[in-house]
C-alpha cells in the first residue's frame, strides 16, 4: 500500500504514515481485504443529525458483502468461545500503542493511539507530545458505535474518546493468539485495519466481548462491524465461535 491510503476507497491514513514497514510473522492483508476495510472506514464516521438522531451508514457495495460472506464461510469454528485463558496478559500483545510493531504507519514517531486519532478525528488543534510530534490535541469525531458526536481534547477529557480493538486481544488469544509469535501479536494489537475510534461508554460496555454478546448500538452499523470482524479474523487466521458466527451471518444479512 502506498503512501496516502488506498486510492478510490475513501480510505485515508495520516500523510506522516510510511508505507513498508514490515517485519517477519506479520500477516498481510490481501487487495481484497484492504478493499473491504476501506470502506469499512469510509462509512465509520456516522452523521449525526437533526434532535441527535443518528442517520444510518451508506449502503455497502454489494460485492464487498459477498467476499465478507465468503470469508465468514471460510472461517473454523469452534462450538463455542474458550474458557478465558488466566494467562492471558496485555503485555503478551506488547507495550501498548508501540510504534514499532511493523504494521502501517509504524515508524513514523507517532505512537499507534495518535495515528488512529488522526485518521478517525476531525482535528482541530495539535501539540508535541514525548509519544508524537505533531498529537491530535483537540478534535471531533462521530461514534461509528452511536453515531452521537464525541468531542477529544488532550488531557483530562482524552478519555471521552477511546480506540476499540474490533477484534478483542483476549478473545484473540483465547481462539489461537496465544500460540502466535510475539511479532503477530504485536501486530495484530497495532494494525489500524483492527482498530476504530470509539466513544468511551461503548468501548467499555463492549470490553473484551465477541459478536454473541455485544454488537454496536447503532443497528444501522452491524453491517460494517460484521465485515471489519470477519476479514480481520480472515486474514490473522483466527476460527470464531459458533454463537457469533451466526450474529456475524445476521448482521451481514442486513447490508
Amino acid at each position: 500500500m502506498g503512501r496516502g491510503g488506498i486510492r478510490g476507497f475513501g480510505l485515508r491514513w495520516p500523510t506522516r504514515w510510511a508505507a513498508g514497514h514490515r517485519r517477519p510473522g506479520q500477516i498481510r492483508l490481501t487487495g481484497r481485504q484492504w478493499l473491504i476495510l476501506g470502506v469499512f472506514a469510509t462509512t465509520a464516521t456516522v452523521v449525526a443529525f437533526g434532535a441527535g438522531l443518528p442517520e444510518p451508514p451508506s449502503p455497502v457495495p454489494g460485492a464487498l458483502v459477498s467476499a465478507a460472506r465468503a470469508a465468514l464461510s471460510g472461517l473454523p469454528v469452534l462450538s463455542d468461545r474458550p474458557p478465558h485463558d488466566a494467562a492471558y496478559r496485555r503485555e503478551a500483545f506488547g507495550p501498548a500503542w508501540t510504534d514499532a510493531a511493523g504494521v502501517a504507519g509504524a515508524g513514523n514517531g507517532c505512537d499507534t493511539r495518535n495515528d488512529i486519532l488522526d485518521r478517525d478525528l476531525t482535528v482541530t488543534a495539535r501539540a508535541s507530545t514525548a509519544g508524537c510530534p505533531e498529537a491530535v490535541a483537540a478534535g471531533t469525531f462521530t461514534s461509528p458505535y452511536t453515531g452521537r458526536t464525541v468531542g477529544f481534547r488532550r488531557g483530562r477529557g482524552s478519555a471521552a474518546v477511546q480506540i476499540d480493538h474490533v477484534v478483542p486481544l483476549s478473545y484473540a488469544w483465547d481462539m489461537g493468539a496465544a500460540a502466535w509469535p510475539a511479532s503477530t501479536r504485536w501486530a495484530f494489537a497495532n494494525d489500524p485495519a483492527n482498530l476504530v475510534a470509539s466513544d468511551a461508554a461503548s468501548n467499555q460496555a463492549k470490553s473484551d466481548a465477541e459478536p454473541a454478546r455485544w454488537m454496536p448500538p447503532l443497528r444501522a452499523f452491524h453491517c460494517q462491524y460484521a465485515i471489519q470482524f470477519v476479514t480481520v479474523l480472515h486474514a490473522y487466521g483466527l476460527p470464531v465461535d459458533a454463537p457469533s458466527r451466526t450474529t456475524l451471518d445476521t448482521a451481514l444479512g442486513s447490508c
